[in-house]
């Protein structure tokens, strides 16, 4: 019998090329979508058509600026974005549109009542995409324009993003770091990159207390984080009352990713997701959206998304 779950997935998100050896390469959701195909679990999903997010939608949280930049610089064949990593083809606006636009999609689908929730395989990634920067791999942020799209097609007054990647989400911090309407959670190896993510960063003025940052050393693993989600993330949750719990998905704190020293694994990120499950249970009608970000080890990578996905279909 199909799942009331929905699986965000299109086969143009492998057009963002970054070239052969880079960490965000397509092999990441090419990996995720050959090891769901071979379970059950795939025909039990909904797989959702997805249409592209438009210039307005982007503009939510982004500047016109910012959206001309990634456009005009995809389309001159641009390579690189910023002075690091974000490295991008011909094709990477229209793709980054797509992936946007899936996010939308989902939101559709749950708040006109037809999903519970639903994971979203999309890329290029967002969390660190600020409202006038394109930093980390992202050039627009998939969670912080889904968030802004509920609020104003649907009049969802309070959204929460719980970001779980091992690097701290600074652009989702930064659109809505004086926005009480969005309330902001992290965990993350600290200090480490962006350099954001201090446990004093709290929010600005009437936003201030919504944004709780919980940095984590390196070396820790699930122990430190249960016990951050126990006595910090779910009691936090439970006092906002969110009315639609977003998931900035990276699966990078698992304890085989090369790009940072977590220990987590595949269970971890199952207990995690049950948890913000319960709490989407009493507050949001079970209405959860999982967003990939990070997660660079193509095998701990597809075993976390599938125990993700099967605590979401639970």
């Amino acid at each position: 019998m199909p799942s009331k779950t929905g699986f965000v997935y299109n086969e143009t998100f492998l057009d963002h090329d970054t070239g052969a050896a880079h960490p965000e390469r397509p092999d990441r959701l090419r990996a995720i979508v050959k090891h769901l195909q071979g379970l059950p679990l795939w025909m039990e999903l909904q797989h959702l058509v997805i249409d592209p997010a438009n210039e307005d939608e982007l503009l939510g949280v982004h500047t016109s600026r910012h959206v001309k930049f990634v456009k005009e610089s995809c389309s001159r064949g641009a390579q690189i974005l910023d002075h690091g990593d974000t490295h991008v083809c011909a094709e990477s606006y229209r793709v980054a549109l797509l992936a946007a636009g899936g996010v939308l999609t989902a939101v559709d689908a749950l708040l006109s009542g037809v999903l519970r929730n639903a994971f979203c395989a999309v890329r290029p990634p967002g969390h660190h995409a600020e409202s006038d920067a394109v930093m980390g791999f992202c050039l627009f942020n998939n969670v912080a324009i889904a968030a802004r799209y509920a609020q104003k097609k649907y009049g969802v007054a309070r959204v929460a993003i719980v970001d779980w990647d091992v690097h701290h989400g600074n652009g989702t911090q930064e659109i809505f770091y004086k926005d009480p309407s969005v309330f902001y959670i992290s965990t993350h190896q600290y200090p480490f990159y962006p350099g954001t993510g201090a446990r004093e960063e709290r929010g600005r003025n009437r936003g201030e207390g919504y944004t709780l940052n919980c940095p984590m050393y390196a070396g820790s693993g699930e122990k430190e984080y249960l016990e951050a989600f126990t006595k910090e993330i779910i009691p936090a949750l439970e006092i906002y009352r969110p009315e639609l719990l977003l998931i900035s998905a990276g699966f990078d704190a698992h304890k085989d990713d090369p790009l940072a020293n977590i220990q987590l694994t595949e269970a971890t990120f199952a207990a995690l997701t049950r948890m913000l499950a319960e709490v989407a249970e009493k507050h949001s009608g079970g209405r959860v959206i999982s967003v990939l970000e990070g997660g660079y080890n193509l095998q701990a990578l597809a075993a976390s998304v599938e125990a993700h996905v099967r605590e979401l279909m639970a």
